[in-house]
């Protein structure tokens, strides 16, 4: 059984950094794609960076230059470094891990970031 839990949210002052990690547990980490996504009261899920099973990333627009993923295959957990954080970027952060040789896919409950003075 595929679990995937996130950790590393709190409140942060605008310009401040948090570091988000996702451990998946149950399975080896490099045959999934792990994606950080996000969700804004009122606001519909969107997505904010991902790494694939082959280690390629790439990230939003609205986080480019100031998120970073990374994966550490060796602890089956990926990070999302999130620097400069503005008020905008408060959300539920959720990790997603999609099975690359089929359709199982697995969420994590979330974890909260607030940023606010």
């Amino acid at each position: 059984q595929v679990q995937v839990v996130e950790s590393g949210g709190g409140l942060v002052q605008p310009g401040g950094s948090l570091r988000l990690s996702c451990v998946v547990s149950g399975d080896i980490l490099k045959i999934y794609d792990i994606k950080w996504y996000r969700q804004a009261p009122g606001k519909q899920r969107e997505l904010v960076a991902v790494i694939t099973s082959g280690g390629s990333t790439n990230d939003a627009d609205s986080v480019k230059g100031r998120f970073t993923i990374s994966r550490y295959s060796a602890k089956n957990t990926v990070d999302l470094q999130m620097n400069s954080l503005k008020p905008e970027d408060t959300a539920v952060y959720y990790c997603n891990a999609k099975w690359v040789y089929g359709p199982g896919e697995y969420w994590g409950k979330g974890t909260l970031v607030t940023v606010s003075s």
